[in-house]
């Protein structure tokens, strides 16, 4: 059963979509960030607040705790991949050689995991 939106609603869903898009657009990939607004314009309204209330990780957090904690795996932890910390703390950052590598991954790695969190919720 399909319903026809209002202007207005579509507005809202809109105005919605576009907020949420500069207040979090540097915790996404950006060449998924047209795939994400359309996703959100078509959001129900009633189901913003569970959007408004996702716990997206910062990527300029996650690049600060690997410069300065990348070898303990810190990083990877923040990230939610207990796997890859664990085997970073224990292996002190794959000798140095994989704590200098995420230097330059993980904020993608970031952005990707928020992405994927975002869509399981859309």
């Amino acid at each position: 059963m399909t319903t026809e939106i209002n202007s207005e609603e579509k507005a809202k869903r809109e105005d919605f979509a576009n907020l949420w898009i500069t207040t979090h657009s540097n915790e996404i990939p950006s060449d998924s960030i047209p795939f994400v607004k359309q996703k959100l314009e078509d959001l129900p309204t009633n189901r913003q607040t569970t959007i408004q209330a996702l716990n997206l990780k910062n990527p300029v957090i996650a690049l600060l705790l690997s410069l300065f904690f990348g070898c303990l795996g810190i990083d990877r932890f923040y990230n939610g991949q207990i796997g890859l910390g664990i085997g970073k703390l224990l292996t002190l950052g794959g000798l140095g050689l994989w704590t200098i590598i995420d230097w330059f991954l993980i904020m993608g790695a970031v952005k990707k995991n928020n992405l994927n969190k975002l869509t399981l919720v859309i």
